[in-house]
């Protein structure tokens, strides 16, 4: 079986609530059933966690490096600037997908900026909480480290 690693970042904890016509009314404990139930239909076994920290962001995937087969990890505005962040998912050395809400190609241009991208497989953006769901799928039929 599988285990993927999700971590959610800054401000996520307010999904429902924060700018609704940007990130959408679904709460995080919402996005968080449906992350467990497509688990569950993927077989696959997750651990789910927020932080608005970049040190405890940080310590989860180093803490949980050796039982992770993959991450899924929407970064919030660590993607932009992170680098120690980036440098975390690099020396875990497991698949990541980098997952967006919103379109960041598509808002202001310094959230066009993703410092994590080169060290994740797979990108998924603008899809609201359905991305994370696909980034499970992904990591279940593909999940191989970017070369």
């Amino acid at each position: 079986m599988k285990r993927v690693l999700v971590l959610h970042g800054p401000n996520l904890n307010l999904l429902g609530e924060r700018e609704p016509a940007v990130y959408g009314t679904t709460t995080l404990s919402q996005v968080d059933a449906m992350i467990r139930k497509e688990a569950r239909r993927l077989g696959l076994s997750v651990r789910v966690f927020q932080r608005n920290g970049e040190g405890p962001l940080i310590d989860l995937l180093h803490a949980n490096r050796k039982w992770a087969d993959g991450i899924a990890i929407n970064p919030g505005a660590y993607t932009h600037y992170s680098y120690a962040l980036r440098d975390a998912i690099a020396a875990v050395a497991k698949p990541a997908v980098e997952v967006h809400l919103s379109d960041i190609a598509k808002r202001e241009a310094w959230r066009r900026v993703s410092v994590v991208a080169d060290v994740c497989a797979h990108r998924i953006m603008g899809k609201g909480p359905a991305g994370y769901l696909e980034a499970l799928r992904w990591l279940s039929t593909r999940g191989s480290k970017k070369a």
